[in-house]
């Protein structure tokens, strides 16, 4: 027991001095704020020099503690840090609860203000007029498919991405029970349901599922119905007191959703980046063939190519276009060039800190 109170003593001293420098730390935030400021510059928040932060972090950490857990431990400290200089709006696709919420907590940490929209385009609005510095929106689910809703706001608007962030989505049977015999109808949005349909059709074949506007209204609507449960995450679980029914319910285990983050500034290059494109091509033989044939040449990987109708004219098709690099890469911007004179139009939509596919974390 001497030893057991020597050991925590030893790590109650290293807490204090823990909180001392990130004390100090927040300290030398404020200054490199005024000193932004009396530069002219109102880009608070860096994206690129976060990810070079965790890119640091991640290569230094000698361990045993988690390399994850050390990134997510400094995106708390660098949120409060950055509320300290400005406290930062994020606009969200909401209500809270919801995916797009997890993942703006997890893009700014849970020191900014997030501001939870009613749609899609709302949060698009909120950046735009200035009630906001960033928006989250989902993109694209990795069982679902391309969010289609968002790449039409983007057609409107001039906002950019600023990042991307892919977050595991766990899908839970809620209830306020907690057992699946009490549930005699199920609450979703049109994604987890369609999601988790090989479940439900093995564990609740005759429950009516009935699509709602959110995980998160789901959730409230289960809390008051005794007989009912929502698909939803964890954080709707601890928010309406509701018990899990069953845990991971989705039908592919490895069920993710891409979130963008939208300002109106521009992200500079880390080395490790990303482009994504808007472009619609000329109607004529070899017109797919004639914007792919520039990125080839200059030795640019595309990840990412989805076509969907324009809604403009019929038959006409708008590509969204995912490339490894960034517009101040020389052999980018070269094939972007390149590829415009073959295009009706072509609007880039960013260019941004890329994300490794399979870890859903910043490439480091």
């Amino acid at each position: 027991m001497d030893e057991l109170g020597r050991l925590r003593g030893e790590i109650d001293r290293m807490d204090d001095e823990i909180v001392r420098l990130i004390n100090e730390r927040a300290r030398i935030a404020i200054e490199v704020g005024k000193v932004k400021k009396a530069a002219g510059s109102n880009a608070f928040y860096s994206p690129e020099r976060e990810r070079l932060i965790f890119e640091r972090l991640g290569t230094s950490n000698p361990g045993p503690f988690p390399t994850d857990a050390l990134k997510a431990v400094y995106r708390e400290i660098l949120s409060g840090a950055l509320s300290l200089e400005k406290p930062l709006r994020v606009a969200y696709f909401g209500p809270e609860t919801t995916y797009t919420h997890q993942a703006a907590i997890r893009a700014f940490g849970s020191s900014a203000e997030f501001l939870p929209m009613h749609g899609i385009r709302d949060v698009f609005m909120a950046v735009s007029r200035g009630d906001a510095e960033y928006g989250v929106v989902p993109v694209e689910n990795s069982t679902e498919g391309v969010v289609t809703y968002t790449l039409d706001v983007f057609m409107e608007s001039d906002l950019r991405i600023s990042s991307e962030l892919l977050l595991e989505i766990n899908n839970n049977l809620l209830s306020v029970s907690g057992r699946i015999e009490d549930v005699k109808r199920v609450y979703s949005h049109p994604q987890p349901l369609a999601q988790c349909k090989e479940w439900l059709d093995r564990n609740l074949k005759d429950v009516p599922l009935i699509e709602v506007s959110s995980t998160a209204y789901a959730s409230k609507r289960a809390s008051e119905e005794p007989d009912s449960a929502a698909i939803a995450g964890e954080m709707a679980a601890q928010r309406y007191n509701l018990a899990c029914v069953a845990r991971r319910i989705q039908d592919i285990p490895d069920n993710s959703t891409r979130f963008l983050t939208i300002s109106k500034n521009i992200t500079h290059r880390t080395g490790h980046d990303k482009t994504s494109l808007l472009l619609s091509i000329k109607d004529r033989v070899g017109g797919l063939l004639n914007i792919l044939s520039p990125f080839s040449r200059h030795g640019i990987n595309l990840s990412r190519i989805q076509s969907r109708p324009s809604k403009r004219r019929a038959w006409e098709y708008i590509f969204f276009i995912d490339l490894v690099g960034h517009v101040e890469d020389e052999q980018v911007a070269a094939a972007i060039a390149e590829v415009e004179q073959e295009c009706v139009f072509l609007k880039i939509l960013g260019s941004y800190p890329s994300t490794d596919s399979a870890t859903g974390k910043s490439a480091s």
